[in-house]
């Protein structure tokens, strides 16, 4: 029999869980951050799931997860087709979802209040928490991270930006790196439609983080 659990019987256990997703670029991390900091929250970054073994992970159960242990260079992986990345990633996802619950009910046992910045889908979203626990941060354009992805210092990206430099021919792999943002899958989500609050960013110049942290504090309940 394979163990399924109500989505009622998690939302209960995810009650004092508070989740930020949407689109890359439109501050999801710092708010997190900052929120958890305002609000004497725990955070759980966009990457929580790391915390989970990963010699416990199985080549069977989460080949996504696994794929980085299996590929034959970073080449490969940043010369996957767009369509190909999209299908990488929905199944990274999809594997991280279970990680990622587990984790966030083993947190939520100590009583305290947590804020997610995450990818779980919306529709699981829906199932798992409610409106008033969950915010969609959007950019727009919503591919500025195409254009804006390096400007970030922090290793990840500059790692990345270090592999493509490795690359043979390091220029086709940054525009097909850059394509990736561009591509528009068959089971898009629709953003601007999911039900949930949104907070949409088009200011990329100014500092409007004081500003964006009082309206996620107040469609939260924090104030």
């Amino acid at each position: 029999m394979k163990i399924q659990i109500s989505g009622n019987l998690i939302k209960h256990y995810l009650r004092n869980v508070y989740f930020i997703n949407g689109h890359s670029y439109a501050g999801k991390s710092i708010m997190a951050k900052m929120l958890a900091q305002r609000y004497g929250m725990i955070c759980c970054g966009e990457n929580y799931h790391d915390v989970f073994p990963r010699e416990k992970l199985s080549r069977w159960e989460q080949p996504g997860l696994c794929y980085f242990d299996t590929m034959s260079g970073w080449e490969e992986w940043l010369n996957m087709t767009p369509e190909e990345h999209w299908n990488w990633t929905e199944q990274v996802s999809r594997e991280c979802v279970e990680i990622e619950i587990l984790e966030l009910v083993k947190l939520s046992a100590e009583g305290k209040k947590i804020i997610v910045d995450t990818n779980i889908p919306v529709d699981v979203l829906r199932e798992i928490s409610d409106y008033s626990h969950v915010a969609i941060m959007l950019c727009d354009p919503p591919d500025i991270c195409r254009t804006r992805f390096f400007d970030r210092e922090d290793p990840e990206k500059q790692f990345m930006l270090e592999q493509i430099r490795k690359c043979r021919d390091p220029e086709a792999t940054l525009k097909n790196f850059n394509s990736w943002a561009l591509y528009h899958p068959p089971e898009e989500t629709d953003w601007q439609h999911t039900g949930f609050f949104t907070y949409t960013r088009s200011d990329f110049e100014s500092d409007t983080r004081e500003e964006v942290l009082h309206i996620l504090a107040e469609h939260f309940g924090f104030i």
